[in-house]
């Protein structure tokens, strides 16, 4: 690159800043399209409507009422991945949609649940909505090109064999579709149907298909629901919580930003550039892609960025091995970005392979978390290796070509013996883990339960109160939620206003009836409402135990697709099956720090438990590729103990300043955060400084004792044994 190409690359990335800085602040045309403002906000950060229906059938079963809640969960979620739903009392479930604000559209898109049946023309049915799977519109073309539209029907198991049956006896017969006791389709059968799969076809418009689809879905339910009551309802963690985010976020940010500049020089303040960049990048594309942005989701930008820093820490630091062993600032340059490459891809790659089986096989909020960990990973590659390529070697062509720009030499660290002291640090590791299990099984044994299970896993009361006045959602945050946390010791409330009246939805742990007493109490005495309008009522978990059981599913698929990765990619079972026993071992800490702290287990438990996740995997991944690159120039002699702590010390600079940069991010988010943040970052801090050690105290280590006891030797060399 000369100066010419450097200059205008230069004005280049300015005129890309500027563009992108302006859409996400101000947008274009009336409406801001592509404003920050736009982006679409979950529950807990900007409310939307809120449905109760109630079950018109007698004594409805448990089972019958998780089956109803689960299938409105998937159904909910065409709207938005952090829709939830509920049961409320014992015959009701309420459904919560973020980012929307027009109940009767909801309602109508959504149709009434009622009984569904498909029956041949002499009145025998055939098989029930209970027997759909889903539905679904399709589109196509006719013989003459035009679009046509259809609806494809998938049913489970016994549905697939009944329905075979029958469309067999009645080919050339309408099987009809009854609704309510009412006929809304009735096709003919062209020929039996025995793979499940069917399809209803007509001179359907796009609506009438989608109308028709939707209608058979919420007739797959198991009871008969009727509509009660529905609101507009404000965030669940207030107006404060999203502007002590943003404004965590943002002195998190410039922290980081001057913190890579007095590390990094010149190479740090090109990161910066490009981390400004990466960052209005994530918020174009949260809002061109409608993604609902929740405190989860906000997880997965936090770990996103550090993984971004990441990238460049990784770079820089080759860049100055390069001049340190005498090349010139270009060549150091090629070399270090060439050299990182491989570390950032299989580190990232490994994530992104997360991200993606979390969104295929969760639901809520880990498919919320994926959604946005999978977007921040691909901006925060391509920012690295390529934005900040063009702007590192662009300062380079216009002239700063100073060494102390990129380098100040320093004495070379002589390897430190991390293998040696192994039994310690699995001593320190096994007693930590120890110590947390026996706490756990020590609040068990007192009937405390072996964690502190907030709102969303165990169920709570919900208050209805009825105030004198319209509190705003910021006044509610600032007077009402402090006597509410004072009464029933519960710092995770959650309160909703109910647009268009002066009520407030008070959502907190299970109360009993002295807790109830209580809290009605202290809404008389600090707000004089009318005892006689409060009411309350228990709610279900808003994570269903199916919706548990996916999350599970989903991280231990994650877990077994990233090993199988790392066992392609290092060729080399011990390089994988350490990795994953390593990210097991930082995650149950974490776990084990909630039972120990008491702190309440919630939707952002999930979320902080997959950031560990995708952040260990990765540190993980830069130590082992140093040790893959250092395999490979040694012979059957050297030893592999100096080897791993050669590679381990070489490594120790990223591994200390990731983290230092991830943890200044989330440690400004717990200073400034609420209370319900605060919970949320503070272990996430336990994490990442577990993960710290982890990374660098027990993965290699345990990779080296696999390496010397399952069949290998102490030498490191390429001939097998």
């Amino acid at each position: 690159m000369n100066k010419k190409k450097g200059i205008i690359s230069l004005i280049l990335m300015a005129v890309v800043i500027i563009f992108l800085g302006f859409t996400t602040a101000v947008g274009f045309g009336k409406t801001g399209t592509g404003a920050m403002r736009n982006i679409k906000l979950g529950l807990d950060l900007a409310g939307g409507v809120s449905i109760t229906y109630q079950v018109e059938d007698e004594n409805p079963t448990a089972e019958q009422m998780s089956d109803t809640i689960y299938k409105l969960q998937l159904r909910v979620e065409q709207y938005s991945t952090e829709a939830s739903v509920y049961q409320e009392g014992d015959d009701r479930i309420s459904i919560e949609i973020p980012g929307v604000t027009d109940a009767n559209q909801i309602l109508d898109e959504l149709g009434k649940p009622g009984s569904l049946e498909f029956q041949t023309s002499d009145g025998e049915s055939v098989i029930t909505g209970a027997d759909v799977q889903t539905a679904s519109v399709q589109s196509g073309q006719d013989d003459m090109g035009n679009a046509e539209y259809s609806v494809e029907l998938v049913l489970n198991d016994e549905g697939t064999q009944k329905f075979a049956d029958a469309t067999e006896a009645n080919i050339g017969q309408p099987i009809s579709i009854i609704y309510d006791g009412e006929t809304i389709s009735s096709p003919t059968v062209q020929s039996a149907i025995t793979g499940g799969t069917a399809y209803i076809t007509g001179n359907f418009t796009y609506e009438e298909a989608d109308n028709l689809a939707s209608t058979i879905r919420i007739g797959g339910l198991q009871l008969e629901l009727k509509e009660l009551r529905s609101n507009v309802v404000g965030a669940q963690l207030g107006e404060e919580a999203i502007s002590t985010s943003l404004m965590a976020g943002a002195i998190g940010f410039g922290l980081v930003f001057i913190f890579m500049i007095c590390v990094y020089y010149l190479p740090g303040l090109a990161a910066g550039i490009a981390l400004v960049i990466y960052t209005e990048l994530v918020l174009v594309i949260l809002n061109a892609f409608n993604v609902t942005l929740t405190l989860p989701g906000i997880a997965g930008i936090v770990l996103s960025i550090g993984m971004a820093v990441d990238a460049n820490v990784i770079i820089f630091a080759r860049v100055r091995e390069e001049m340190a062993r005498g090349k010139s600032i270009k060549s150091a340059l090629k070399a270090g970005f060439q050299k990182a490459m491989s570390a950032i891809i299989d580190g990232n790659v490994t994530t992104l392979i997360a991200a993606a089986v979390l969104w295929f096989m969760g639901s809520g909020t880990v498919k919320g978390f994926a959604q946005t960990l999978a977007i921040g990973i691909v901006v925060s590659m391509f920012t690295a290796l390529v934005i900040t390529r063009i702007i590192v070697f662009a300062f380079y062509a216009v002239g700063l070509r100073g060494e102390k720009l990129y380098y100040h030499p320093k004495k070379e660290r002589q390897p430190i013996d991390f293998i040696g002291k192994k039994k310690y640090f699995f001593t320190l590791s096994i007693a930590v883990m120890l110590i947390g299990l026996g706490v756990l099984g020590y609040n068990y044994s007192q009937g405390r339960g072996a964690f502190a299970y907030g709102l969303e896993f165990e169920g709570g009361t919900s208050t209805t109160v009825d105030f004198d006045k319209d509190y705003t959602i910021n006044e509610i945050d600032q007077e009402i939620v402090p006597v509410v946390e004072e009464v029933t010791g519960d710092n995770n409330v959650q309160t909703q206003k109910v647009e268009g009246s002066n009520q407030v939805i008070i959502k907190t742990v299970a109360l009993d009836l002295d807790q109830r007493e209580a809290l009605n109490q202290a809404l008389v005495d600090n707000f004089q409402v009318d005892a006689d309008t409060i009411t309350a009522e228990n709610i279900s978990s808003t994570v269903s135990s199916e919706m548990r059981q996916d999350a599970v599913a989903a991280v231990l698929t994650a877990a077994v697709f990233m090993l199988l990765y790392i066992w392609l990619r290092f060729k080399d079972i011990r390089f994988a099956t350490s990795a994953v026993l390593a990210l097991l071992h930082d995650v149950v800490v974490v776990i084990l720090f909630y039972a120990v702290s008491r702190i309440a287990i919630g939707n952002t438990f999930i979320a902080c438990i997959l950031t560990i996740v995708g952040y260990s995997i990765n540190a993980t991944i830069v130590i082992f590729d140093r040790i893959r690159e250092e395999l490979r120039y040694q012979t059957r002699s050297t030893d592999l103990k100096l080897l791993v702590n050669k590679s381990v010390t070489e490594t120790l600079t990223r591994s200390i300043y990731t983290n230092l940069t991830t943890f200044i991010m989330v440690a400004v988010l717990y200073i400034l955060g609420v209370s319900s943040i605060r919970e949320f970052a503070l272990p996430l801090i336990v994490g990442i400084v577990w993960g710290a050690y982890s990374s660098v105290c027990i993965t290699a280590a345990l990779w080296y004792v696999m390496k010397t006891k399952i069949g290998g030797k102490k030498t490191a060399g390429k001939g097998k044994k």
